[in-house]
């Protein structure tokens, strides 16, 4: 049986870093598309989230044409 790589546990782009993308998968988001139901504020406000994080998930929900919520 051949192996079959696994599929990701979310979606965050690498940049925002380990502990943010930790963060927010225990706060159960997995996909960046999530990102657009929240504000900035609010992931902000997760432990291990910070403003880098914020910085390049923004940069990456533009990217797709999203954006937090109210943003």
């Amino acid at each position: 049986m051949a192996d079959r790589p696994a599929e990701p546990e979310d979606d965050f782009p690498h940049g925002a870093g380990n502990p943010a993308r930790g963060a927010l998968r225990h706060a159960g988001y997995t996909r960046l598309a999530q990102l657009t139901e929240v504000t900035a504020a609010e992931v902000l406000a997760l432990h291990g989230v910070g403003p880098k994080a914020i910085r390049v998930l923004r940069e990456t929900l533009a990217a797709e044409g999203l954006s937090f919520a109210g943003e």
